[in-house]
């Protein structure tokens, strides 16, 4: 994301025309690469802490779990920013971020271990504020991706959780 940008600012943001544009043929391959184009250094800044530490936690799952939940995020979160969205560019890795937090949590609630009862605590401790990132509040915030990126990672945890064996209990 760091070389993309880098790029992009020498280009004078030439990429970001790259983004989802909800609705047009055209815009379908932005729906993998929204995540790679930011606005400018602060919102790639903005979105690297968030990033760092939620990804760090899902990535504690391991390498293909990391892999396969970020695909499902960028890539199911951006189609529902592209059927739904606003007629405007969306791009940033927060839909992304969002996507990991979702993830943490549902994973919490999906796999009812102690440690994924912990992670989940820890990111609700520390990224509650995102929850309310999925809501309207500037024109010029995709909330369109945070909602839908927020929703792939639900999806994701469904899809990823870790199976119990069933319990063995005797029915009389």
């Amino acid at each position: 994301m760091w070389v993309v940008q880098g790029l992009n600012s020498y280009l004078g943001l030439a990429f970001n025309d790259l983004g989802i544009y909800p609705r047009e043929w055209w815009s379908l391959p932005g729906v993998v690469l929204w995540p790679f184009l930011h606005g400018g250094i602060a919102h790639l800044l903005m979105n690297s802490l968030a990033l760092l530490m939620l990804g760090f936690f899902v990535a504690l799952r391991g390498g293909g779990v990391f892999y396969k939940a970020s695909l499902l995020i960028v890539v199911l979160g951006g189609l529902g920013v592209w059927m739904i969205g606003r007629p405007a560019y969306h791009i940033g890795a927060s839909g992304l971020a969002f996507g990991y937090f979702g993830f943490l949590v549902a994973v919490a609630f999906y796999e009812k271990r102690a440690s994924s009862l912990l992670v989940a605590g820890l990111v609700l401790f520390y990224y509650s504020g995102m929850i309310f990132g999925v809501l309207p509040q500037n024109s010029f915030i995709s909330w369109e991706g945070h909602l839908f990126g927020m929703m792939a990672g639900i999806f994701a945890a469904r899809l990823l959780a870790r199976r119990s064996p069933p319990s063995r209990t005797l029915l009389l």
